[in-house]
């Protein structure tokens, strides 16, 4: 199956929402010359046709939420039925195929320590297939997807999505609301959804929904984030290194990841290793370029291991088909409780 690519103007709006998720299409028509209408339009068959997404996760805060990477190994023949479990599963928020060193690399996200360990030694080793885990806690995340770019837009254009988003952002001293539970539920679905949609949704008053969803967005316990197909991109090549780097480096490291621009995701973890990022790439020449470059620049970052992602069947709850399109379908992280608890 052929997977469909971006148009030009499908780049630009995409870009804009990675910035402004949640940006009203009246206020993105001003920066994208284009009419509210023919936005929403073009938003509606991106998403309808699995190509792009908005979902939202919770904001980890001091020792509220355990983030994790779990590389597996599976039996053979046990592989696909694996994944599907795994996917079910509202503990691991993404789960990836690897092409070496490890069959699949897991993304968990867990409200608290106890919870990772029933998840890696209890729940896991019930699982048929499974023969092998190693588990990577997060001491830090230094950037997610979060903070990716299409790099679609112009320097006016991103200062003024930027704007909006401040403005519609977390607001000093704003807590969740109580109750919430529902809403935060349906936001992880729809990132974008209205309060009105939203209201329909849960079967609750439109005003009470208004007020939930502004102290919710207000108090920044939420993170909005709009994904893209990757093999529709122009990065359709995803490529995870581990690092082991000297901990007086670390900072100076992390710091020099962070102007890539295929940057994807970087977390210092605990262990042997202490550092694992991943990269978006256009081809395996840019990333052998990259790979390069990061020699020359970092010669005291001992890279461990690199596997390329051979393909992403969840990323953030979104269930992905063989193409890396969206399904429609999503499982919630269990972790979104934390966020009204």
């Amino acid at each position: 199956m052929h997977t469909p690519g971006f148009q030009e103007e499908d780049l630009a709006l995409l870009h804009s929402l990675q910035i402004a998720p949640r940006v009203t299409w009246t206020d993105l028509s001003r920066v994208l010359d284009a009419t509210p209408t023919a936005l929403a339009a073009r938003w509606h068959r991106l998403r309808s046709s699995g190509l792009a997404w908005v979902t939202s996760y919770p904001e980890a805060r001091g020792d509220d939420l355990v983030t994790s990477l779990v590389e597996v190994d599976v039996a053979p023949g046990h592989r696909a039925e694996v994944v599907r479990l795994l996917c079910r599963d509202p503990r691991t928020i993404s789960v990836e195929e690897s092409a070496r060193g490890r069959d699949l690399l897991l993304t968990v996200l867990t409200p608290d320590l106890p919870s990772l360990t029933r998840f890696v030694l209890d729940d896991m080793a019930g699982i048929a297939g499974i023969e092998r885990q190693r588990t990577h806690l997060a001491t830090a995340v230094h950037s997610d997807g979060t903070n990716w770019r299409l790099d679609a837009l112009d320097r006016d254009q991103q200062a003024v999505c930027e704007q909006l988003a401040a403005a519609a952002g977390p607001q000093p001293g704003v807590t969740p609301p109580r109750d919430a539970e529902a809403l935060i539920d349906a936001l992880a679905r729809d990132g974008r959804a209205s309060a009105a949609d939203l209201a329909r949704q849960i079967g609750r008053p439109e005003a009470t929904v208004r007020r939930q969803l502004s102290r919710l967005v207000g108090s920044g316990a939420l993170r909005f984030r709009c994904e893209v197909a990757q093999l529709a991109s122009r990065w359709p090549i995803s490529c995870t290194w581990v690092a082991r780097v000297p901990a007086a480096e670390r900072e100076r490291t992390v710091t020099a990841l962070g102007t890539l621009q295929e940057l994807r995701l970087c977390i210092s973890t605990t262990g042997d290793t202490n550092l694992m990022f991943t990269v978006w790439v256009r081809s395996l020449q840019h990333l052998m370029r990259l790979e390069q470059l990061l020699g020359e620049r970092l010669p005291w970052l001992g890279i461990v291991d690199n596997a390329i992602t051979l393909r992403t069947s969840k990323r953030i709850g979104w269930l992905l088909d063989d193409n890396g399109l969206a399904t429609g379908e999503v499982v919630p992280s269990s972790a979104l409780a934390s966020v009204v608890r």
